[in-house]
């Protein structure tokens, strides 16, 4: 289905970053672990979409054009010019994203209430656990905080990780994913985070990820498939 005339005059980030192919779902993000999960998502269901890279070294989420579509300034958003009713719709937060993509294709959230609601609490889990958790501790290891003489910033966050990795490897004991052996959303929102903690922060000595058995072995199927060694890459950087 084509889009309505209207589509890009209605949303302004298109005046930053054109449309080459309107009728597609428009990406806007970059390939951190939040970014990746709608990329990933993406290649996974096989949907048609047009990435558009947002350098946060030029600030582009700062820009009034990012913001019109993304309010709280941050990776990824999408415009979907297919969405609820044939209407255009504009969206951020990833876990919402996340949710409406697999809502729309049928694929990677049970259709039974009680599964479909299950997989949510694992995917707020993430939202709320993992990301940032994860996120702190990156920057105080990595960016900030080697030289600090206090530790106990970093220590906190080394803790909090090491036991949300455990209640993750808890869960993760005899299935094949978080939900059993369905992959869904909770595992595309959750291992990028889990890759990204322990190759890009390097943290892993620090968190002793080598004793989260569990985690370790779903995280190697989650890297290992077609869709995610794509979608880490996407938007690609310049």
């Amino acid at each position: 289905m084509s889009p309505p005339s209207t589509f890009p005059a209605d949303f302004p980030i298109t005046r930053k970053w054109p449309a080459r192919h309107p009728e597609r779902i428009q990406l806007y993000s970059l390939p951190t672990p939040n970014g990746v999960k709608v990329s990933i998502m993406l290649e996974e269901t096989g949907l048609a979409y047009e990435p558009h890279l947002v350098d946060f070294a030029s600030n582009d989420q700062l820009t009034p054009e990012f913001i019109s579509l993304s309010a709280n300034n941050k990776i990824p958003a999408i415009i979907d010019p297919d969405g609820p009713g044939g209407q255009p719709l504009g969206l951020a937060e990833s876990g919402a994203i996340l949710i409406y993509l697999a809502e729309k294709t049928g694929q990677f959230l049970p259709q039974d209430a009680a599964g479909r609601y299950e997989t949510i609490e694992w995917l707020m889990f993430q939202m709320g656990g993992i990301g940032p958790m994860f996120g702190q501790l990156g920057f105080f290891h990595k960016f900030a905080g080697k030289e600090y003489e206090d530790k106990r910033p970093r220590d906190r966050y080394v803790a909090e990780a090491k036991r949300l990795l455990g209640v993750l490897d808890k869960r993760l004991e005899g299935r094949a994913w978080i939900m059993g052996d369905d992959y869904t959303i909770a595992d595309i929102a959750t291992f990028g985070w889990v890759r990204n903690l322990i190759g890009f922060y390097g943290a892993g000595d620090l968190v002793d990820f080598d004793s989260f058995g569990n985690v370790r072995r779903v995280l190697e199927s989650f890297v290992a498939r077609p869709a995610v060694i794509k979608g880490l890459a996407i938007p690609a950087r310049g």
